[in-house]
């Protein structure tokens, strides 16, 4: 597979790693309290984090195909203070050979140099920060939760402010229900503009469709709150993106962390914090602060 069909993941040090500790002791002592602590601790692996078992299963399809995948590593430590991250990736045998050091920068800046269609952070900030200059990007909420048994790498998404834009959504928050179920059939052979992580859904369509329907070692699935007829729309959308979603549940509004289990979700990106919330109790998820359900707390 040719390079320029890599998948290219940025995960923020924070993400990949449980560095609560250490994050402790930079807030209640100091810079050079935390660099001594670092050094003190070099030859000490750091425990996974949130991001940890997603970014595991990415890099292990590059056993069966190489180069299908490459995870940068983004971290406000220091240089000097990067040893003990290299030696945790080599002790937990990640394939991450590229990384940014900033010390205290914001590092989402290089996310873009190093070609990401997808960034990774527990700092919301740079989330935001890193969905504003373009690139698809997530708050990981922690704790770390356990992947389902197989190798298949699950994916799900929400469908309005993720992978469209906002503009239905916006319909519903300033008009009701109603006002958006008339526009959406009204408007149902009409695409849906893409919103933040449509790039990052056609890159991973783009490696789906180097595997046969039964032997992809990729799933995804849109969970939405939509509902018929509110459906046909996003159903056109895909179609006219020319993009394969593998499974697509219209909610109507129901609890969408049961359905993510019994999906298997790996990952699952929502715009909606509360979504997020109760999703987090059965799979790992991710919050995106775009749209107009994020608005308040982004002029804030």
């Amino acid at each position: 597979m040719e390079s320029c069909e890599k998948l290219v993941i940025a995960v923020a040090s924070s993400a990949l790693f449980d560095l609560r500790e250490s994050h402790r002791v930079f807030e209640t002592e100091g810079e050079d309290a935390y660099a001594r602590h670092q050094r003190a601790h070099e030859a000490e692996a750091f425990a996974p984090g949130p991001a940890f078992h997603l970014v595991r299963k990415l890099l292990a399809l590059n056993d069966a195909r190489p180069a299908q995948v490459e995870v940068i590593l983004l971290s406000r430590n220091s240089a000097d203070t990067s040893l003990r991250i290299f030696h945790s990736l080599r002790h937990h045998a990640l394939g991450i050979s590229r990384a940014a050091f900033t010390r205290g920068a914001p590092p989402y800046r290089y996310a873009a140099a190093f070609g990401a269609h997808l960034f990774l952070s527990t700092d919301p900030g740079d989330v935001r920060m890193a969905l504003h200059a373009g690139i698809a990007a997530a708050t990981v909420l922690g704790p770390l939760l356990g992947l389902s048994a197989d190798e298949i790498v699950r994916i799900a998404f929400d469908g309005d402010a993720v992978l469209f834009s906002d503009e239905a959504e916006r319909v519903f928050a300033e008009s009701g229900l109603d006002a958006f179920t008339r526009s959406e059939i009204a408007a149902r052979h009409i695409p849906l503009p893409g919103g933040p992580f449509q790039p990052f859904l056609a890159r991973l369509h783009r490696i789906q469709a180097q595997y046969s329907a039964h032997a992809c070692p990729i799933r995804t699935a849109l969970v939405t709150a939509r509902c018929a007829p509110a459906h046909e729309r996003v159903v056109r959308t895909l179609r006219f993106w020319d993009i394969r979603i593998d499974e697509a549940l219209f909610l109507g509004g129901m609890d969408k962390g049961p359905f993510l289990k019994s999906f298997g979700a790996d990952i699952f990106f929502d715009d909606q914090q509360r979504n997020c919330d109760a999703a987090a109790g059965y799979v790992q998820a991710a919050h995106v602060p775009y749209g107009v359900k994020n608005a308040a707390a982004a002029n804030a």
